[in-house]
């Protein structure tokens, strides 16, 4: 499984895979297989058939006999498949098609497999695949890149490369600099610095000036003799509207292929409900100069149309929902847990405009994520880490500090997991916090810039309440972990002198680990028991059922990507987002935002 960041290079990755496996005794792939590539974003809505997809492949390649052919070459296994897109399979058909890809492969676990998937869709779905992520490009790369971008006689003579790898290193230039690690952006850094020398630093913007660059002037340079312009007079804003209104509406339908008539008729309805469109313009023509000159627009396959790239698409959507603000609070409504459309959330966040910039969006967010915290119980227990942090010391971000407090008191609320001992329910269940929320809790900490120390401080605690990973009395007993919390100050109310002290007297009386689990069991309950008094918790409020865990999931979710909106935004009031980080992880009274 090969993972990577929107635009890392993914799909180009799979395809000199397959070339390498092509070129016989110089590949550099060490395996002797036929490379058939598979965009999982095209494959039918219903029945899916990976083998009659692999047929069809063979058959487009003029095999003779393709389908007797794939049979045999997959009972023997000499295919090396590459199904690129995992998170570009539309949400209704995910499911059905991981276990589709997976009956495959263990039908046919001779051949060899290559995927790829963005990192936030990721659900590590397949049970035999070890993952890869794509490194980002570094500072050489960055640069041969530029070199190889700008090697015209043109751009030598003016020395364009290197002026531009010049730019790039000043300061001023950092968040430039830092997108140009991907190689999309790469891309899009060099289309822009190439027509205005200088360089955007945020994401949503560059993607912006690289569009309006691909609609004005790719077209100049592809089109075709005595084929006419798209538009004679009406401006690029024009085509852009109409471009991010297709793309938005088959996002929204999780829909990233297009038929030719689909295009068509929209085109004509966006031409007939705009009165300043030219009426002479033919909706067949439009089309056929959009995907052959700006390359925007692209037939994937016979009457199958799609966006370039996903990335584009994804602007264009989120363009169109910045022009259509209404649209908005319904966006948060639907979608905010939605993977598909982070990247989404985040060009919003980019794009919005004027005084108020991102607030109004981070505000619906705030209101929906505390939607999630439904029950007595998830309120009770922010209630609680909001007292047991109020006059902490610490450096850290205070929602940050409610959140280690929580997620060490979901812990406590559940028995030990003991090595050789039946996992009980109430064990299981601490292993699906673990497993759901664990992650997410580091992430959701990590995502704040003044943090550090605070991700330790949860895999320590998931250390000193896991059995099976130690045999250290210190850890048994959370001595060390105790330790760093004195020290950390983010507990500034529990007495830390008495709690250690207790601590070490339990240490020395830590039971052998041959002795029978009855014995050990009873021990570590005192030592959980002097934890809980210490930090005077109800252990009833953090017992979490199977729904309050995913909704408690859910909720520190959507605070995360709420964090990388406001880091992504070109402006966001102090006050508001000092309110919104104040409010994080505790139950203050609904906002009117």
């Amino acid at each position: 499984m090969v993972l990577g960041a929107p635009g890392a290079g993914k799909s180009t990755f799979l395809r000199k895979m397959g070339l390498e496996a092509l070129r016989g005794k110089r590949q550099e792939f060490q395996h002797r297989c036929i490379p058939v590539f598979v965009e999982l974003k095209r494959l039918p809505t219903s029945d899916i058939n990976l083998e009659q997809v692999i047929v069809n492949e063979f058959e487009t390649c003029g095999f003779p006999d393709a389908k007797g052919f794939t049979r045999k070459a997959l009972k023997q296994g000499r295919l090396l498949i590459l199904l690129d897109g995992l998170d570009e399979v539309p949400t209704a058909q995910l499911t059905q098609a991981i276990r589709a890809i997976q009956d495959f492969v263990d039908r046919y676990d001779k051949n060899r497999y290559i995927a790829s998937c963005r990192v936030a869709a990721y659900r590590h779905n397949f049970r035999r695949s070890s993952g890869v992520t794509m490194a980002e490009f570094e500072d050489d790369q960055i640069q041969q890149f530029i070199c190889n971008w700008f090697r015209s006689s043109t751009n030598a003579q003016t020395q364009k490369a290197e002026t531009c790898w010049i730019e790039l290193q000043k300061p001023q230039a950092a968040g430039a600099k830092e997108l140009a690690h991907t190689p999309l952006l790469l891309t899009f850094l060099c289309l822009v610095y190439d027509r205005s020398l200088s360089f955007p630093s945020n994401r949503s913007i560059l993607y912006r000036k690289a569009l309006r660059i691909l609609l004005e002037e790719w077209a100049a340079e592809k089109c075709l003799e005595n084929q006419r312009q798209i538009y004679e007079g009406p401006s690029v804003e024009l085509e852009e509207s109409l471009l991010s209104e297709i793309a938005a509406k088959g996002f929204a339908r999780d829909q990233l292929f297009f038929s030719q008539r689909e295009i068509v008729d929209r085109i004509k309805a966006f031409l007939a409900n705009n009165l300043n469109a030219p009426k002479y313009l033919d909706g067949e023509k439009v089309l056929e100069a959009i995907a052959v000159q700006q390359g925007i627009l692209v037939e994937r396959a016979e009457d199958a149309y799609s966006f370039s790239h996903l990335t584009l698409q994804e602007h264009l959507t989120a363009q169109y929902i910045v022009n259509n603000p209404e649209n908005i609070r319904l966006l948060v409504a639907k979608h905010l847990l939605n993977d598909n459309w982070r990247e989404v959330f985040l060009l919003i966040a980019g794009l919005l405009p004027g005084s108020k910039g991102a607030d109004p969006l981070l505000l619906l967010m705030e209101e929906q994520a505390r939607s999630f915290i439904n029950t007595p119980k998830l309120k009770a227990l922010l209630k609680w880490a909001d007292d047991l942090t109020a006059e902490s010391e610490g450096n850290y971000m205070p929602a940050a500090e409610r959140a280690v407090a929580i997620y060490f008191a979901c812990n406590l609320a559940h028995e030990r997991i003991f090595q050789s001992d039946e996992v009980r329910p109430a064990a299981a269940n601490v292993q699906k916090l673990c497993i759901r929320s664990g992650q997410t809790f580091n992430i959701f900490i990590q995502s704040f810039d003044y943090d550090f120390g605070l991700d330790q401080i949860v895999r320590d605690i998931l250390i000193a309440r896991d059995f099976t990973l130690s045999f250290d009395p210190e850890i048994f007993c959370g001595l060390e972990l105790a330790r760093t919390f004195e020290e950390t100050q983010i507990f500034k109310s529990v007495d830390f002198t008495k709690l250690i002290t207790e601590l070490e007297i339990l240490k020395s009386q830590v039971p052998d680990n041959a002795q029978p689990l009855e014995i050990r069991r009873p021990f570590f309950d005192r030592v959980d028991q002097v934890w809980v008094n210490a930090l005077e918790l109800n252990r009833e409020i953090a017992t979490l059922s199977d729904e309050e865990v995913g909704a408690w999931a859910d909720y520190l979710d959507a605070c995360r990507l709420m964090v990388r909106c406001k880091k992504a935004a070109v402006r966001v009031s102090p006050q508001t987002w000092d309110a919104i980080e104040g409010r994080m992880l505790t139950v203050a009274a609904e906002t009117n935002g």
